[in-house]
């Protein structure tokens, strides 16, 4: 395909999307029709029933990616004629031109370019996750920190940090912290260096709460702190336990160190290739 039509091609796709109030990018069938390079709206729509299909079989929701919506068109006469359309997600159109007709050139491209534009969007929604993890983790680490600084200053011993932490992670998994190191594989590496975002943001609710009911009572002996703590750990598992989350039967995630190395690594490569690109300095 000649690098005009190539060209042409992704500046029509990218000119029919849209956005919702909610940021998610959607085509509308009826401009994917034409765009796709099919007249007849009935021979789309078997197209679309296919796609709806592939969507099911791959254990996706159909109406997460096929929304049906009417549109108003113009008549002549200045009258007006209300239709059937349907908001497609851009998993939704890489879907629709995989089980398009193959020998139109637009949808040969269509399938080559949403299946690169789809993996795109999952690499930048796994990086978001990613990111918000680390964040998570550094967040837990500054609170821990400030909690061990109220408790050395209100009891004079920084000793007891380690063991009301350890009362907390058994309120909060109903194990120890040994025990679900043991139950996640992990040696020589901190708990929460494999724990969920929320499972980090858990903890680091109860902590907050510990730290700022210590402060406000003015609890001076390691008992009321670590008391406090297993009260706000037990009652934070017992609102993951109402939603169907069990914290100590979700599995671990990668260590924490790993994901942060390669997010820098990969920030430091992108400055770098921006930094070569025509007027970079």
């Amino acid at each position: 395909m000649e690098k005009n039509i190539i060209l042409s091609l992704t500046n029509n796709f990218e000119s029919f999307v849209n956005t919702t109030d909610d940021g998610v990018e959607f085509w509308l069938a009826r401009d994917l029709q034409h765009l796709l390079g099919y007249s007849k709206w009935d021979n789309f729509q078997n197209v679309i029933s296919k796609a709806k299909t592939a969507c099911e079989l791959s254990d996706q929701l159909i109406s997460d990616h096929f929304a049906d919506v009417g549109k108003t068109i113009e008549m002549p006469k200045t009258a007006t004629k209300e239709i059937d359309d349907i908001m497609l997600t851009r998993y939704a159109c890489y879907l629709i031109a995989q089980n398009g007709d193959s020998s139109k050139a637009q949808i040969a491209f269509a399938q080559t370019y949403f299946a690169i534009q789809t993996r795109k969007a999952e690499i930048i929604e796994k990086k978001l996750l990613d990111t918000e993890r680390v964040q998570s983790r550094h967040k837990l680490a500054e609170t821990e920190k400030e909690l061990s600084t109220v408790i050395y200053e209100q009891t004079g011993g920084n000793q007891n940090f380690a063991i009301i932490r350890s009362k907390g992670d058994r309120a909060l998994f109903n194990k120890s912290t040994q025990q679900m190191k043991d139950k996640w594989g992990i040696k020589n590496k901190p708990l929460a260096d494999h724990m969920p975002t929320i499972l980090l943001k858990a903890k680091d609710f109860a902590t907050e709460i510990t730290i700022h009911n210590a402060k406000t009572k003015q609890m001076a002996t390691e008992n009321q702190i670590s008391s406090e703590h297993v009260t706000n750990n037990k009652t934070v598992r017992q609102t993951l336990l109402s939603r169907g989350i069990v914290p100590e039967n979700l599995p671990p995630e990668e260590d924490i160190k790993k994901i942060e190395r390669k997010l820098n690594s990969e920030n430091k490569n992108s400055l770098e290739n921006n930094l070569k690109l025509p007027g970079g300095k």
